[in-house]
């Protein structure tokens, strides 16, 4: 429930071939950089460098006040509201939001994600249509500085990495001012409550309550 192929549809993300030759999205991080400065120049007439290794699609809408730090690509129709800090190491995909006041750093947004105000999110991946409420974030650095563990009930799967947010899957919703945890996971289509203190992994098709509960989501 934790792989790459359990969370994300990759036919939605230029990182499509990237992503495929891991089982882990976590394994991902560390290449984000690399992989962002290999492909710019790759991408064509539809994109232009704004700055050194800066790709802006031209039907992208980057406002003033933006700050687009290198490497970092964004997407067709994607905008970068006022005030919005990508740090650098971002792929955004096609569709996106980057709201106001909005960090990026190492991350890779797929194809029509939303963080559309007050969120941090650092060494992550969203999946397609995935949506951060405002003032959620991600936490990526534990408080005592050790490698990350990724919890799933009484199993725990070591990352080998300092830095690692959360795992979004497709269409998951975050609310309001939530916090995932370093080594979050959450599955496809759940959803977290508002003010939620959310760690470890969150199956698919689920809601996590505000009490840490999580149950199952009813069919419609």
């Amino acid at each position: 429930m934790y792989t790459i192929k359990d969370l994300y549809d990759l036919e939605h993300t230029l990182a499509k071939d990237y992503l495929s030759q891991f089982k882990y999205p976590w394994e991902a991080l560390k290449g984000i950089k690399d992989f962002i400065l290999a492909l710019g120049p790759t991408l064509g007439d539809d994109y232009e460098e704004r700055e050194e290794n800066v790709w802006v699609h031209k039907t992208a809408k980057v406002f003033p006040s933006a700050y687009l730090g290198a490497p970092c690509i964004i997407g067709p129709n994607t905008e970068v509201r006022h005030g919005a800090f990508i740090r650098g190491s971002a792929l955004v995909g096609a569709d996106c939001v980057v709201g106001n006041s909005v960090e990026l750093k190492n991350v890779i947004l797929f194809d029509h994600v939303q963080t559309p105000h007050y969120n941090y999110v650092g060494d992550s991946i969203l999946g397609y249509f995935s949506h951060m409420g405002a003032g959620s974030i991600t936490s990526n650095v534990k408080s005592d500085k050790k490698l990350v563990v990724v919890h799933n009930g009484t199993e725990n799967i070591e990352t080998g990495v300092k830095k690692f947010g959360a795992m979004l899957g497709d269409y998951v919703e975050v609310g309001c001012n939530a916090v995932c945890n370093p080594g979050t996971v959450i599955g496809r289509h759940s959803s977290v409550y508002p003010t939620s203190n959310v760690r470890g992994v969150i199956p698919e098709n689920c809601i996590f309550k505000n009490s840490g509960v999580v149950v199952e989501r009813k069919c419609e």
